[in-house]
């Protein structure tokens, strides 16, 4: 009976977004930047993307995440790549003086 009220008012769980697809890494001076355009609602594809420097007992992650969008996944992951090392080149190891092994950049 419970479901039969669930279903009629709408009481199910909201489906959560899949990851976005993670592309192969490229390496950058010591880091490694890995694109991950984000699908937005409009059919565009938001910059996204992960910078990971190898730490001495597991790897650090930084996400980066911008509200710039492109028409087209591959242009995304252009400049996600872009972005990522402008990142690198600005701030280099301070993203990761935190010491934590995830973080947003």
């Amino acid at each position: 009976m419970t479901s039969f009220f669930s279903k009629l008012f709408g009481s199910r769980p909201p489906k959560e977004a899949p990851a976005p697809k993670r592309e192969d890494p490229v390496s950058y001076n010591d880091y490694s930047i890995i694109s991950a355009p984000e699908k937005a609602d409009d059919g565009s594809w938001r910059l996204s993307g992960v910078i990971v420097k190898e730490g001495e007992s597991t790897p650090m992650e930084r996400t980066y995440v911008r509200v710039d969008t492109f028409t087209t996944r591959e242009e995304a992951i252009d400049f996600t790549l872009r972005k990522g090392k402008q990142i690198i080149d600005q701030q280099g190891d301070q993203i990761f003086t935190s010491g934590e092994p995830t973080g947003r950049a």
